[in-house]
């Protein structure tokens, strides 16, 4: 009796112990979260005098939101010393209703009764009839550091309507989700300009969404009156989930930063006949076709031995895009390092071991009338595809576009913000 009694005793001091220790470590995983301001909240909190007392066009999605999860449409709507009169919408719309590639009309939103105006589609630019009655524009996306990810344009033609237009142009900043230390991919050839790639900078280029307007506004002759309220408490060895932050879906196929950690090399796959993985709850995580046998490229991939990925054979059926409807042969990439990752390497290896092993059923998106194709815009060059072609190995790729790198890294220097 007594024995059990003591045990009681026992489970019930482990009980409050293991309680006490939640509550403990509660309060410090909230303080240290609160370490961390986003450019918004310092806006709000610090620097309200850059947009006070003027009529505010706010450039934005859903990813535009405090700690709390608070929109910043409704942040500045609801601030009585804040006027916002325009809302702008990058590729998917201000509410992200829209799947890549989908035109968003201008329309009023309801909640707020402001005009929403479409940078996707036929105008990218604002027109000066868009930005009547503006006094400062604000550009407020998560964007998920890769060079082809649009956002980032919508922000440098919003860049360059503001300087043709005499209107400041105000970044709030965010985290690079993958960091801010590392940089790989060939820099973009500015032959093959797009709106998938517009400047020359690595595809994954390791800076902020401030840092690059600071960029593209100086290297690329943007000229405009921009200023960056930065965050504060970011680190460039943080990954998005080492903020605390929530993810918010910065796009409908980017649903996890899993996502956005492969996304510099598998969206390659994009300009290729292979599915991406759109249409499934794994995109760009997902590679396969129809054609593909799961086992023999899995096994290719991993006897290549790239650090920190394996590949496991899977196979899916796309509810959308690329082989919708039909069962699909592939891989899907897990992560298992991400500091040893170098997702375009890992990318360029997916899309030349599909090409050689399946030379008949894999092809390449087609050419446009400049000999373009959709994969030379995502790269940023032609030279790659004719490697691939050409049976030349990744590791040799590798050493063209390192030196290309290596100049970006002393231009991008100066950039830096943390």
């Amino acid at each position: 009796m007594r024995k059990r009694w003591w045990m009681v005793v026992s489970a019930v001091i482990l009980s409050l112990s293991l309680f006490s220790g939640v509550l403990a470590k509660g309060p410090s995983e909230e303080k240290k979260n609160k370490k961390l301001e986003l450019g918004v909240e310092v806006l709000l909190k610090e620097q309200k005098h850059l947009i006070k007392g003027k009529r505010v066009g706010l450039i934005t999605n859903p990813t535009g939101v405090d700690q709390r999860l608070n929109s910043v449409v409704d942040l500045l709507y609801n601030d009585p010393d804040v006027e916002l009169v325009a809302l702008y919408g990058p590729e998917h719309g201000v509410r992200g209703s829209a799947q890549a590639g989908e035109y968003v009309p201008f329309y009023i939103d309801e909640k707020t009764g402001l005009p929403v105006y479409s940078l996707y589609g036929p105008t990218k630019k604002p027109t000066p009839e868009m930005l009547k009655g503006v006094d400062v524009l604000l550009f407020d996306i998560q964007d998920v550091g890769t060079r082809f990810y649009t956002y980032i344009y919508t922000m440098a033609y919003a860049m360059q309507a503001a300087k043709e237009n005499n209107i400041p142009f105000i970044v709030l900043d965010r985290p690079n989700p993958l960091g801010g230390t590392k940089v790989e991919g060939p820099v973009l050839d500015p032959k093959y300009s797009s709106f998938v790639g517009m400047y020359p900078i690595p595809l994954r280029h390791g800076m902020t969404v401030g840092e690059l307007a600071l960029l593209f506004n100086e290297e690329f002759g943007i000229g405009a009156d921009v200023t960056v309220v930065k965050m504060k408490g970011w680190k460039r060895s943080m990954y998005y989930d080492d903020t605390r932050l929530q993810w918010v879906l910065p796009s409908p196929n980017m649903p996890t930063l899993d996502t956005a950690l492969v996304y510099p090399g598998a969206a390659l796959i994009e300009g290729t006949n292979v599915s991406e993985g759109r249409g499934t709850t794994k995109p760009f995580e997902l590679i396969g076709a129809p054609f593909i046998d799961s086992i023999e490229l899995a096994e290719k991939l991993n006897a290549l031995h790239l650090p920190g990925v394996v590949f496991r054979p899977a196979s899916f059926t796309p509810t959308f895009s690329k082989h919708s409807g039909k069962l699909t042969h592939g891989i899907q990439i897990h992560v298992t390092n991400r500091d040893a990752f170098k997702p375009v390497e890992t990318g360029l290896s997916i899309v030349k071991t599909i090409h050689d092993l399946y030379p008949d059923q894999f092809a390449f998106s087609k050419e446009n009338s400049q000999g373009i194709s959709f994969f030379d815009q995502l790269i940023g060059n032609g030279w790659v595809r004719q490697a691939i072609e050409d049976g030349i190995s990744v590791d040799e790729m590798k050493q063209k576009w390192e030196k290309d790198v290596e100049a970006f890294m002393k231009i991008r220097k100066q950039y830096l913000l943390y």
